[in-house]
């Protein structure tokens, strides 16, 4: 997971950026032994990118790092030479996509079970929230990017796909102005959700 591996110094409030270059692997080491965290490239050239920040991004940001320092939440250890995480655990450690996930099904099993309990009389009804996994709001930011027309070259290098089509490699270029140019149109027309 990419989101995991950022660090502090990843990100340019400056210049509105998050700088993607490595991503944070939670691997086994082997049969019996503790599983183990290793910093990776991504695993292919285009992942890594910088991606435009809008403002409500920035303020989550600037918010999390206000809430580490409130609570006292520091980095405990390095992995790999590398430290000064942004996604850190209460006791200061990063997080690994399976206790992230983990999280995500209490969150929704404690949503459908309140909805369940709300609507007894209506039980052919209701409808529930899906089983969901982090990587789903890839897809999810994906797609609302693509139902406001963002344009394709933009999103290919937001997102550090390799390409879209050949066409839109040869033919479309996507400089980080346009990108920037392109996050704040998104901006513009998803404030009602923000």
């Amino acid at each position: 997971m990419q989101f995991t591996g950022l660090q502090w110094d990843d990100l340019d409030f400056d210049n509105g950026l998050i700088n993607v270059n490595r991503t944070l692997v939670y691997y086994s080491k082997g049969k019996g032994l503790n599983n183990r965290y290793a910093i990776n490239t991504p695993k292919i050239e285009s992942g890594k990118r910088s991606i435009p920040m809008v403002k409500k991004v920035k303020d989550a940001f600037i918010m999390e790092r206000e809430l580490q320092k409130t609570f006292g939440i520091k980095w405990c250890d390095s992995i790999d030479g590398y430290k000064d995480f942004v996604f850190l655990n209460r006791f200061g450690k990063v997080h690994n996509n399976g206790t992230l996930n983990k999280a995500l099904r209490r969150i929704i099993r404690d949503c459908n079970l309140s909805i369940m309990d709300k609507n007894k009389s209506n039980s052919n009804d209701i409808l529930l929230v899906p089983h969901l996994s982090n990587h789903i709001f890839r897809h999810t930011f994906t797609t609302r990017l693509n139902e406001q027309n963002i344009n394709t070259k933009a999103m290919q290098s937001i997102l550090g796909h390799s390409d879209i089509s050949t066409t839109m490699d040869i033919y479309v270029d996507a400089t980080e102005d346009f990108k920037i140019e392109q996050m704040g149109e998104f901006e513009k027309a998803m404030k009602f959700i923000f």
